[in-house]
């Protein structure tokens, strides 16, 4: 399966639809209930909700999810039966699948108990598809364009060339693969009066987002969160909040990090962990917050709302 241990988890959505095409005579047989093996709509529901709760056990991919929504739709039409599944959870990977399972296997149960009442070339099963899906990267990748970030890498070794950053690397693929427009990326030494001036170069240049990387731990030289903080016009704690407690659950020293974040002026600037595990936990943790911050908060574009 898929490693999801750095997805976070989130309310997650999904809605799926089929159709069992039949012949009239046998749409008024259902509408009639004289379907001997009984009332076809309510087998359907309750073998749809059942696939939903089997479906990584049919799937050899699917993650195993704690379903705490669902709801299966069978309505007879003219000419068969229009299947919709809806699946909710919270959870760190969607549940596309559980709906689009239960359709399937509703639509399976309807062909069963119709069988008898008709011929086989005058039964069939298709249009399976998605109708929505909401939750994860689907509801900020295309929100991103035009906004600009920066990373800052804070290491003296890094910055000496004596061993590569894979931190700061990283987040900023990772924040390119979701959108923003990397305009900087830079090493610096663990320098205070260094990393002051060059965040207020990228203050001044009104940039969207500026990530350090590095300097929030406990030693002599991280220095980082020490510069920033004072910098921050509009703190921010529940970002850093959430990166701790999103780091806790996978390492009992997240705790440890002093890691800040907020508003300097326009612009969004946070304290990411010098570990790449740690720099990837914070982003994954920060990133959906930080999209609505950006963008639906509209903190540097007018809101059509009228603030701004």
């Amino acid at each position: 399966m898929r490693d999801i241990t750095l997805k976070p988890s989130t309310l997650r959505s999904a809605r799926a639809t089929g159709f069992v095409t039949l012949p009239e005579d046998t749409v008024a047989l259902v509408r009639a209930r004289g379907v001997t093996k009984g009332d076809v709509a309510e087998a359907a529901k309750l073998a749809g909700l059942m696939a939903i709760k089997r479906t990584p056990d049919l799937l050899p991919h699917c993650h195993p999810l704690a379903v705490l929504d669902a709801d299966i739709e069978v309505a007879v039409e003219d000419n068969g039966i229009r299947i919709e599944a809806r699946v909710r959870t919270i959870a760190s990977t969607g549940v596309e699948m559980e709906a689009l399972t239960a359709v399937s296997v509703a639509a399976l149960t309807i062909y069963d108990m119709l069988k008898p009442h008709a011929p086989p070339e005058a039964l069939s099963i298709g249009d399976i598809h998605l109708l929505e899906k909401r939750g994860g990267k689907t509801q900020y990748r295309r929100q991103l364009a035009g906004l600009r970030a920066a990373v800052l890498v804070l290491s003296d070794t890094v910055a000496a060339g004596r061993k590569p950053d894979t931190a700061g690397a990283s987040v900023r693929d990772s924040l390119a693969d979701a959108g923003f427009d990397i305009g900087v990326y830079e090493v610096l030494a663990d320098d205070p009066d260094t990393l002051r001036m060059r965040v207020q170069q990228l203050l001044a240049d009104k940039l969207d987002c500026v990530i350090t990387v590095g300097g929030t731990g406990l030693g002599p030289r991280d220095i980082t969160v020490d510069v920033i903080e004072p910098m921050l016009t509009t703190p921010l704690p529940g970002f850093m909040e959430a990166a701790r407690a999103f780091g806790q659950q996978r390492t009992p020293y997240a705790m440890l990090s002093r890691g800040v974040a907020g508003l300097a002026g326009t612009t969004f600037v946070a304290t990411f962990p010098g570990s790449r595990r740690g720099a990837e936990e914070t982003l994954a943790a920060v990133l959906p917050g930080l999209v609505h911050l950006l963008e639906v908060c509209r903190t540097v574009r007018p809101h059509e709302g009228g603030y701004t």
